[in-house]
């Protein structure tokens, strides 16, 4: 039976979909018990993620427009990477109030040291951005994305209900925890075109997905430690 773009990208969140205990810095925000000074040090660490995904996105649009060695322009994923660029530049500067709201101004952006195991994530998806066959990466991601939604919207609802924030600061995953369906459907338009032409490597997909769970879940267990150092 021939699979259609909506069955596959559906199947493969579902096998990457993460294990719901694996972040334990969210239950803590959930509940308004997570530290100021682990929230200040998330947002420094998203300072840092969104400059270099917006790269890695702009670098997988150029590819896909361009063809890789192995595979023909691909205009429908250089149009799903465009947009998660563009998500990129929007989450940066809604960034910026949520970043004041927890005291991580300027100054402390520029002394703060990142922590590997935050930035882990997106330096494989700078990899995937320079090897990955661009639409494994399509649906390796939206698995993804699907996860880091659920997590904003927790977050964007504690941070309203336990830390007394105001919306332009929540604005940062307020982005993230809507509905995206234009994404969804560039998304559903370059899977289907990866089938169409044949190139979708399904086990590749689930490495990549698998890789990309992982060093999510470092991220946020990263934090975590932090969390319970602070006295």
């Amino acid at each position: 039976m021939t699979r259609t773009a909506r069955e596959l990208l559906e199947g493969v969140t579902g096998k990457l979909a993460p294990d719901p205990h694996a972040n334990r810095l969210l239950p803590l925000i959930a509940r308004g018990a997570a530290q100021v000074d682990t929230l200040a040090a998330l947002a420094l660490e998203e300072r840092h993620v969104i400059a270099a995904d917006h790269r890695a996105f702009v670098h997988l649009a150029e590819r896909s427009a361009a063809g890789t060695r192995t595979s023909a322009p691909d205009p429908a994923s250089a149009a799903f990477f465009e947009m998660l660029a563009e998500d990129e530049v929007r989450a940066g500067e809604r960034l910026t109030a949520f970043a004041a709201a927890v005291g991580a101004d300027e100054v402390r952006a520029a002394e703060y040291e990142p922590l590997a195991d935050c930035q882990a994530y997106p330096a494989y998806v700078a990899l995937l951005a320079l090897n990955g066959e661009p639409t494994d990466v399509v649906l390796a991601l939206g698995a993804n994305v699907a996860a880091w939604g659920g997590y904003c919207e927790t977050i964007a609802e504690a941070l309203r209900r336990h830390y007394g924030f105001d919306d332009a600061a929540c604005a940062f995953f307020d982005l993230f925890a809507a509905p995206a369906p234009d994404l969804e459907n560039r998304a559903l338009a370059a899977v289907q075109a990866g089938l169409d032409a044949d190139r979708i490597s399904l086990d590749e997909v689930l490495r990549h997905g698998r890789l990309l769970q992982a060093y999510e879940t470092r991220f946020w267990h990263a934090l975590w430690e932090q969390d319970q150092r602070v006295v």
